[in-house]
C-alpha cells in the first residue's frame, strides 16, 4: 500500500491535470467554421443584419461564420431546418420577432417551437416597420391614407414581405386599428417588395428601412410614418404612426441569435458574451444605425422573456382576426 503522503500527492497531481484539461476543452470551441442560418433571402433587412454580426462575431471567435440563406414561408422553412441541426454550437440561427413570436401562432404547423426547439443566445437590434410609398401615391400621411382607404374600400394595395413577418402583421394591425379595408399583397422578401415599389408596380408598403434607404435618400421612395414608439434618428422629420393618429400602434422587428436546444450552456454563455461586446462597439452600432436599426443587448433569459411577450401580443391579434395559415 502506498504511504498516505504519496497518495495525496497523486490525487493533487490528478486534480491539477483535470483542471488543466477542462478549460482546454471549453476553449477548443470553436475549432471549425460556424454556419449562421438566415431564414430569409439575401438582400433583405434580416440578411443585412446577419452580415453585420457574422463578420464581427467570426473575428472575435477566431473562426469564419458562413451565412446560409434558406428563405421561404416567412422564415418557417429555414428555421424549421435549423431546429434539426446538431446542438454543438456550429449552427446559429438569425431570428426575428416574426420567426419567434408570430409564426408559431399564425401557421397551423410551423414545424418548430421557438423556446422548446431552440435556446436564445441574445438580442442584437430592433428596427421599426416603415410605411412607405411611391412618390406618385396620393396619400402623404397616415390620416390621408386612412381617408383614401375608406373612400375606396378594398382598392388600396399594401405590399408586405410574406405572411407571418412582422411587416405583414403590422398591415393586419393597421387594418384592425384604423377600421379600413385594404388588400395585403405579400412578397417573397423585402428585396423584391422594394424593387416593385421603386418601379411603381406597387404604390404602398409596410417595409423595413435597410433595403430601401438608398431609394429613400434619392427621392425614389417616400416614408410617411414609422411604427416605433418614438421617431428614428435616420428619419427625424418622419412622424410615428402613433403621432399620426393611431394611439398604441407599434410594430418593431427585433433581431437575435438562437441555437438548437441542447447546445451546452458554456457555448451559449460564450456566444452571448461575444455578441454583447460586439453590439456595444461603436463600429457595430454605426452599422446597425445605418441600416435603420437600434442596437440591443440581452442575456439569454431576457431574450426568452422578450419572445414570450411578443408572442402574447401577436397571438391575441391572430385569434381576434381568425388568421391561420397552412
Amino acid at each position: 500500500m502506498l504511504p498516505v503522503r504519496i497518495l495525496l500527492s497523486v490525487v493533487l497531481v490528478a486534480g491539477c491535470g483535470l483542471a488543466l484539461v477542462l478549460p482546454a476543452r471549453s476553449q477548443s470551441y470553436p475549432s471549425r467554421p460556424i454556419t449562421l442560418v438566415v431564414p430569409f433571402p439575401a438582400g433583405g433587412g434580416v440578411d443585412a443584419m446577419a452580415r453585420i454580426v457574422a463578420a464581427r462575431l467570426g473575428a472575435s471567435l477566431g473562426q469564419q461564420i458562413i451565412i446560409e440563406n434558406r428563405g421561404g414561408v416567412a422564415g418557417v422553412i429555414g428555421t424549421r431546418a435549423a431546429a434539426k441541426a446538431a446542438p454543438d454550437g456550429y449552427t446559429l440561427v438569425m431570428s426575428t420577432s416574426g420567426t419567434t413570436s408570430v409564426n408559431p401562432s399564425l401557421y397551423v404547423n410551423p414545424g418548430y417551437d421557438p423556446l422548446k426547439d431552440f435556446t436564445p443566445v441574445g438580442l442584437i437590434a430592433s428596427t421599426p416597420i416603415v410605411v412607405m410609398t411611391h412618390p406618385s401615391f396620393p396619400a402623404r400621411s397616415i390620416a390621408e391614407l386612412i381617408a383614401l382607404a375608406k373612400q375606396e374600400p378594398g382598392k388600396v394595395d399594401v405590399g408586405t414581405p410574406p405572411a407571418g413577418t412582422e411587416n405583414y402583421m403590422a398591415a393586419e394591425l393597421f387594418k384592425a386599428m384604423a377600421g379600413v379595408d385594404v388588400t395585403i399583397v405579400p412578397y417573397k422578401g423585402t428585396g423584391p417588395l422594394t424593387n416593385d415599389l421603386v418601379g411603381g408596380h406597387l404604390k404602398l408598403a409596410f417595409n423595413t428601412l435597410a433595403p430601401a434607404l438608398g431609394n429613400i435618400e434619392a427621392g425614389r421612395l417616400r416614408v410617411i410614418a414609422v411604427a416605433s414608439a418614438t421617431r428614428v434618428s435616420l428619419l427625424p422629420d418622419v412622424p410615428t404612426v402613433i403621432e399620426s393618429g393611431l394611439p398604441g400602434f407599434e410594430a418593431v422587428v427585433r433581431y437575435g441569435l438562437l441555437v438548437p436546444a441542447g447546445t451546452p450552456r458554456p457555448i451559449i454563455d460564450l456566444l452571448n458574451r461575444e455578441l454583447r461586446q460586439l453590439v456595444n462597439t461603436e463600429e457595430t452600432r454605426q452599422r446597425i444605425a445605418a441600416n435603420g436599426g437600434d442596437p440591443l443587448t440581452s442575456t439569454p433569459e431576457e431574450y426568452a422573456a422578450d419572445i414570450e411577450r411578443e408572442a402574447a401580443k401577436w397571438a391575441a391579434l391572430i385569434r381576434k382576426l381568425g388568421l391561420r395559415l397552412e
